[in-house]
């Protein structure tokens, strides 16, 4: 089967999705300035053991071969181990994202023993001054102890997971060049105006001639580098980078949140997008196979406002939570349009148009009494 053709064929979506990810909490010990779930305090609603359980053992069902879990930082839950070992018993393979502050030599070890079984690790700047500025003061050394304690317990090649900002591009050489001294490999993402993320986006946002720097630097690397197939919307400079070139929100992907509201990805936690809960009748097998939401998704897409541009076909008109989170219209071209044309009518939206995010799980800012 050819590219174009299994593309259309996961347009119109599958019996169960390829790639579930599962925020097992809000609650985390840092507060990163683009946390697209903006997460920090532990919503009271958060699915017990025994429900998290039975929606695993529903998963199964599904024959849904492996989970994304994240957070939040999801080793905070105090069942994360029973969670992810009764996933695994039930085929169901785990990759979860963490900062690495709970991953000591014990968990190191705990976690070398357990087999389909991934990790990556957060980190956003190759030296502590990059990383820290986003994730927050001695994040930067967690996550390095986190790695050396993986590497002595022999875990394996687990991943370093990178958000690619304006401050941290130079440094793709960097990341690549401390994967490979781990025996790790790397995983570059898209920035997405997401949670938090939606009030630090224009500032860590790539600037165009960034983007296209990424896209060489991609093109030189991509078949070592994994990146979610997030940069899809670069294809429209040209050569395809590896991997999909759709978005597959509600299609092939799909977001359970702590509270068990299942969204149509990750990046776009808020109400438009809300499919229903998995504790709801049917749970979530027919939120997946029946919701709107989900259907509407899976129908031709209109490509309106780009309809007349070459580049059309290569790039899909970008990310749809992109798009949402800046108040653009979802069928009209990506804000990191790589012709320009996003940026153009970026500046045309009024500020009270933007879409918030639905929730917001963020600690209260500190306040520093001056003697």
């Amino acid at each position: 089967m050819s590219v174009n053709n299994l593309v259309s064929q996961l347009k119109g979506g599958l019996d169960a999705p390829i790639c579930l990810t599962w925020e097992l909490t809000y609650a985390c010990n840092l507060a990163c300035v683009h946390c697209l779930s903006s997460s920090g305090q532990r919503d009271d609603r958060e699915l017990s053991t025994e429900q998290a359980k039975a929606v695993l053992d529903e998963l199964r069902d599904l024959q849904v071969f492996y989970i994304n879990i994240g957070g939040g930082e999801p080793m905070i839950r105090r069942d994360f181990f029973e969670i992810i070992e009764h996933s695994i018993a039930n085929g169901i393979g785990v990759k979860f994202s963490t900062n690495g502050a709970f991953i000591d030599k014990k968990n190191a070890e705990r976690l070398a023993a357990m087999d389909y079984l991934d990790i990556q690790i957060s980190l956003d700047g190759v030296d502590a001054a990059t990383n820290d500025a986003v994730r927050g003061e001695g994040s930067h050394a967690t996550a390095i102890r986190a790695m050396e304690n993986l590497r002595d317990a022999g875990f394996g090649p687990f991943k370093i997971s990178v958000v690619v900002t304006r401050h941290n591009v130079d440094q793709l050489d960097g990341f690549k060049a401390l994967a490979d001294s781990f025996g790790a490999q790397l995983r570059v993402t898209r920035l997405r105006p997401s949670g938090r993320g939606a009030d630090s986006w224009n500032d860590l946002h790539p600037t165009n001639a960034q983007q296209r720097q990424i896209y060489n630097w991609l093109l030189a690397h991509g078949e070592n580098v994994l990146t979610g197939d997030s940069f899809f919307h670069l294809n429209a400079l040209g050569e395809s980078l590896p991997g999909l070139n759709m978005c597959g929100a509600g299609r092939v992907v799909c977001l359970i949140d702590p509270i068990g509201d299942v969204y149509a990805c990750p990046f776009v936690i808020h109400d438009q997008f809300k499919a229903g809960n998995v504790l709801d009748t049917g749970g979530f097998s027919k939120v997946w196979k029946e919701s709107d939401l989900f259907t509407e998704l899976r129908e031709p897409q209109s490509a309106g406002a780009c309809a007349s541009c070459g580049a059309y076909d290569a790039c899909q008109g970008g990310c749809m939570a992109a798009k949402f989170f800046t108040g653009l219209p979802l069928d009209g071209p990506d804000p990191e349009c790589v012709g320009g044309e996003g940026e153009k009518l970026l500046s045309s939206v009024p500020v009270s148009l933007i879409p918030r995010p639905s929730m917001d799980h963020s600690k209260p800012a500190r306040i520093k009494v001056i003697a």
